[in-house]
């Protein structure tokens, strides 16, 4: 089997910032231990696989996401990839595509340089926050918020100085036995900043994560009082994101920077 791959930078404008992710298209799906295997190989956060739904009026593609170790249920920078790479490498015609997901349907379409997930609004409850994150993370609130859909905890910590500066035990976020942590806060100079780990998935920090904003978008538009924000991830690569809460979806949009392309051969 010989297929195209992609590399993409995602939330970012620039080669070498944001997340980065590969995209692979197929004309059908193989067995998924060669789309794990394709992905540890690949070893990014995470590598998106597209296949076409030729006469399926409700899609344009089925979109699977995998880390080097997991199938994930939801991800945000690799569907931004993935839609970098309709657009601009398999002769598109149309300003927008939509994807078929084990999280329902999410659509991307393009504003000038943007693109701009539509995702949805992910439910979250909060709960005393557990002693496996009092223990990862020092100065963790008493409080936690869980977000059952894709098992992610987020914590609030002070301002962006705490989130920036957090140092967690990853040894005991991997224990969690949960997808990871979001950590999150006000921001300086935008109205949010957050960072997340995810060891349990084979992830110890994700540079730049879309699907947690899912969570994000509606906490803060809340607590802040207003459905616009602009938000900073904060890991060594960094990325900007620009989000709308509309009722029960998310609006999270981010520019791609593209990097690599070439093809995988297979037995």
């Amino acid at each position: 089997m010989k297929t195209p791959i992609y590399q993409i930078d995602a939330f970012t404008d620039r080669v070498f910032g944001g997340n980065p992710a590969a995209v692979m298209p197929l004309e059908s799906w193989p067995e998924d231990q060669t789309l794990q295997a394709m992905a540890l190989e690949n070893n990014l956060s995470e590598t998106a696989f597209l296949v076409p739904l030729a006469g399926d009026e409700s899609a344009d593609f089925h979109i699977r996401w995998f880390t080097p170790a997991v199938e994930v249920p939801l991800c945000g920078h690799a569907t931004l990839a993935s839609a970098w790479v309709v657009f601009n490498r398999l002769d598109w015609n149309r300003d927008e595509v939509s994807f078929q997901s084990r999280s329902g349907m999410l659509g991307v379409r393009k504003e000038g340089d943007w693109l701009v997930l539509d995702f949805p609004n992910l439910a979250f409850e909060e709960q005393p926050t557990p002693g496996l994150i009092h223990q990862a993370l020092e100065g963790a609130p008493d409080r936690a918020f869980h977000v059952p859909s894709d098992t992610n905890y987020m914590v609030v910590l002070s301002n962006e100085a705490a989130v920036r500066n957090a140092r967690p035990d990853l040894g005991a976020l991997r224990e969690l036995g949960n997808q990871g942590l979001i950590i999150t806060a006000p921001g300086d100079d935008c109205d949010f900043v957050s960072r997340y780990f995810a060891p349990g998935a084979g992830i110890d920090e994700d540079p730049v994560t879309g699907s947690i904003h899912s969570v994000l978008v509606p906490y803060w538009a809340e607590v802040l009082g207003k459905p616009v924000l602009e938000a900073r991830q904060l890991s060594a690569r960094g990325g900007l994101l620009r989000c709308e809460l509309k009722r029960e979806r998310v609006d999270i949009a981010g520019q791609a920077a593209f990097y690599m392309e070439g093809s995988v051969h297979l037995p």
